[in-house]
């Protein structure tokens, strides 16, 4: 695989990989509600460039014909979006009404500074809820991860990107390994399963400064402590909690995985298991379809999926995602709420699901025995996600330098790879952020 593969061609690699059953059968076509009450409004929509933005600008005609409702969409890259919806977020007159967000990179900049309404009342008001919205079938945590510290829910959750652990079955078969139920099992397999003189390795993961700080939060999660910010927001990044994860960050790397890690981004991650060269990989769903091409991957029809294992106190995976908001400033709240319904509605989140535009937010496209069954993907990758939607929670802090922290964090993370010692790069890493955070929190 050519290190030209990039994020957004692996969550398309997969179009051919699910067939798409017959996916629209307009909402409440049964039911008395009002779609056309806001018939003749037109609203602006500002979204991130992705296949997921791309299956909706396609199929928004749906939408305008089903409420009369005229949609000028636009999807700009991802980095050129976050600058420019901040910037006339800023400036108080928004160019649009819905916008999409990147919550695990500006939901806390988002929430201080209230730029997107609460959508509660909304939700709560029959005669702009369509009766099968169906709220119950968002996943929890995606559900948390769109609410505000203070209770408010400023955006409705989009996609979810669940780390989930890939496995190579034939490699664990080899020596009677079952997946792993806890991180000590998954070490001790991957130590066993490690033969540098054959290129095999019992794990892969990201080394790379910035990018490894979600794989470690993996490992934190199953801690006591579970986050980076205690009750009163100061970082914690240097608990014991804390450098117990980055120790088995150390040793998992380290020890069980090809000579280099400390340079590998999910990229090369991947290339390496889709090589047959690693047991173990920790990572985005996102990531899946490729594994499963037949044209480019050793492991195709040989890749295990399974939720994160279980950490020393508790259980969860590490969860990113994106949500569409409404801006506060819109005049057109109406409307745009319609539109949140349809964009993030059941038959737009089955043709994420179904072309391999990524994770839906909503568990129910992850039960559709139609799309299952024409899926080259096994029973046992959708019962993974499904899981992993119960278990999921926040992978990186909810703070307004997120990109300054995983630089800081991450730096200190690749240097334990080379034999730095854990607590020591923690500390040091910790006390460098500690005033960029509090600064950050006193201004928000």
């Amino acid at each position: 695989m050519s290190r030209g593969f990039t994020r957004r061609t692996a969550l398309t690699a997969g179009a051919g990989l699910l067939a798409a059953p017959p996916l629209v059968r307009q909402a409440n076509a049964q039911s008395q509600f009002d779609w056309k009450r806001f018939s003749g409004e037109r609203i602006e929509v500002s979204l991130t460039a992705n296949p997921r933005s791309t299956i909706l600008i396609q199929n928004q005609r749906e939408f305008e014909d089903m409420t009369g409702i005229r949609v000028g969409a636009e999807q700009i890259p991802e980095q050129q979006h976050r600058q420019k919806f901040a910037i006339e977020f800023a400036s108080g007159r928004p160019s649009f009404d819905v916008v999409g967000i990147s919550l695990h990179v500006n939901k806390r900049q988002v929430g201080k500074a209230r730029w997107c309404t609460d959508i509660k009342a909304l939700m709560a008001d029959p005669t702009i809820t369509a009766p099968d919205f169906d709220f119950a079938d968002f996943g929890e945590g995606a559900v948390a991860y769109s609410t505000q510290a203070d209770g408010r829910m400023d955006t409705l959750p989009e996609f979810t990107d669940y780390f989930i652990l890939y496995y190579n079955k034939e490699l664990l078969a080899a020596k009677n390994i079952a997946p792993p139920a806890t991180f000590d099992e998954m070490y001790d397999s991957a130590r066993r399963l490690t033969e540098p003189s054959r290129q095999i390795y019992g794990n892969v993961g990201r080394g790379l400064r910035n990018a490894n700080v979600v794989l470690y939060s993996s490992f934190l999660l199953g801690t006591q402590q579970r986050d980076f910010l205690d009750g009163q927001r100061r970082l914690i990044s240097d608990s014991p909690d804390a450098i117990w994860a980055g120790e088995f960050y150390k040793k998992l790397l380290r020890d069980c995985s090809p000579p280099g890690v400390s340079g590998f981004n999910w990229n090369e991650s991947q290339t390496t298991f889709m090589q047959g060269r690693a047991a173990f990989w920790i990572d985005g769903v996102g990531f899946a379809a490729p594994l499963e091409d037949r044209t480019r991957s050793r492991v195709a029809g040989k890749v295990g999926y399974a939720v994160v294992p279980r950490g020393p106190a508790h259980h969860h995976c590490a969860m990113f995602g994106t949500a569409f908001g409404i801006a506060e400033q819109s005049r057109k709240k109406g409307a745009s709420w319609l539109y949140l319904q349809w964009a993030s509605g059941k038959a737009n989140q089955l043709r994420y699901l179904t072309s391999g535009a990524g994770s839906p937010a909503r568990t129910s496209a992850y039960r559709n025995e139609e799309a299952i069954s024409q899926s080259r993907f096994s029973r046992e990758f959708f019962n993974t996600l499904i899981e992993s939607a119960r278990i999921s929670r926040p992978g990186l802090p909810e703070i307004v330098p997120v990109t300054e922290f995983r630089d800081t964090l991450g730096s200190a993370l690749t240097a334990t790879i080379g034999g730095a010692d854990v607590a020591t790069e923690l500390r040091r890493a910790t006390e460098a952020f500690r005033p960029v955070l509090e600064q950050s929190e006193r201004e928000s």
